[in-house]
């Protein structure tokens, strides 16, 4: 059965993708940095899985449950209960306080598991849905103990993991009094150093490399390693991931910075640009400096003449070697060079890049009105 998992975008959120894919082939992570996005990402879900022929697993970790989340919640069991056949599978792990808040102003009060203490469940009337929330365990711990929902082997590197899953428990319940806590510390550095500056959500190599990384780092707190050993040890860790994840790359230069390194296989990627209509290729949330680099080897390439990247706050960056960039910018109440300029989108922010796409492309590509290119079209508004 096909897995989609939907995860916050911080170290609990990474851990919790990382433990999903240590005991099951994850087809799919979606990273969501904004309690705000969750509900409008989980419906582009819900339609996407109506239409899906063969049953699907949807794994939803450390995501705070805000309203419209809910309310696609319900929408979920109700489609569920339409589909002929096998049913798809909803498992939401959640730890928050407000979650259970939220649940419980919309009728579904969270009711406590038996003998799991501090462990509560909602009832959506529909056994293919499990909606847990345990505010004593972090969301990383939560996917191992729930394995058993959406697991299909034992996990590997258990040991590594273990070691993992008790730092990022001790960092994200704040437990400062627990020996984990320096050692959490240490590894929430090293992710936000290291987890969206380098290779991008959206790439096929992202969660390979955050994963990696997690569990290289848990490897080191189980050797018992100190904060900063771990800190010192992070950049040799990454160079060898990076190592074998170019080790077949035409163009690799190991000379190289990693940054650098790696700008050369992502400008070659169809995942993170797709292209609008005039052929300017848009990216969705890249990293400013990686973002310019890519950009430089795209255009170098000759793959496009205009590339412009768009960022969840509803920044807009320009890059182009035709002059065309500011073009584009002004068209976003922006400004800047000929070929690097910047903008905002009109909505103020965007949640995916299907929904940058949908905003970005009718101002760069307005649609004509039918008939406008012909000959008579003038003549209709002629006075005489």
């Amino acid at each position: 059965m096909r897995l989609t998992q939907i995860t916050h975008h911080d170290l609990d959120g990474y851990g919790a993708s990382t433990v999903a894919a240590a005991c099951a082939e994850v087809d799919r992570v979606i990273h969501v940095p904004r309690y705000s996005d969750v509900g409008p990402i989980f419906d582009e879900e819900v339609k996407r899985l109506t239409k899906a022929a063969a049953a699907e697993t949807l794994l939803m970790t450390d995501l705070g449950l805000e309203e419209q989340t809910i309310a696609g919640l319900k929408r979920f069991a109700a489609m569920n209960r339409k589909r002929e056949g096998e049913k798809h599978r909803l498992v939401v792990l959640d730890h928050h306080a407000s979650s259970a808040d939220q649940l419980g102003r919309l009728g579904l009060e969270p009711q406590p598991v038996a003998d799991r203490a501090g462990l509560f469940q909602s009832d959506f009337g529909d056994p293919e849905i499990t909606l847990l929330i345990d505010e004593n365990s972090c969301a990383t711990a939560m996917t191992m103990a729930h394995q058993a929902l959406f697991a299909t082997h034992e996990p590997e590197r258990a040991e590594d993991l273990a070691a993992m899953i008790t730092a990022v428990d001790a960092l994200d319940l704040w437990r400062k009094e627990s020996p984990a806590f320096p050692g959490g510390t240490a590894l929430d550095e090293i992710f936000w150093d290291n987890a969206t500056n380098l290779i991008p959500p959206g790439h096929p190599w992202h969660d390979r490399f955050v994963s990696a990384l997690l569990l290289a780092a848990g490897a080191r707190l189980r050797e018992g390693a100190s904060p900063a050993e771990l800190e010192r040890d992070a950049v040799g860790i990454r160079t060898r991931i990076v190592d074998e994840l170019l080790a077949d790359a035409p163009d690799d230069d190991s000379r190289m910075t990693t940054r650098s390194r790696l700008a050369r296989a992502l400008a070659r990627s169809d995942t993170l640009f797709r292209p609008l209509k005039d052929g300017t290729l848009l990216s969705f949330g890249l990293d400013s400096g990686m973002f310019q680099r890519v950009s430089d080897r795209i255009m170098e390439a000759g793959r496009t003449k205009r590339v412009v990247n768009v960022q969840r706050v509803g920044t807009l960056s320009f890059r182009s070697v035709d002059g065309t960039a500011l073009d584009g910018a002004r068209l976003f109440r922006g400004g800047g060079h000929r070929d690097a300029a910047g903008g905002r989108l009109q909505s103020g922010s965007a949640f995916s890049l299907a929904d940058a796409i949908a905003q970005v492309e009718p101002v760069l590509n307005p649609e004509k009105p039918a008939g406008s290119d012909s000959p008579f079209a003038a003549l209709k508004n002629w006075k005489g």
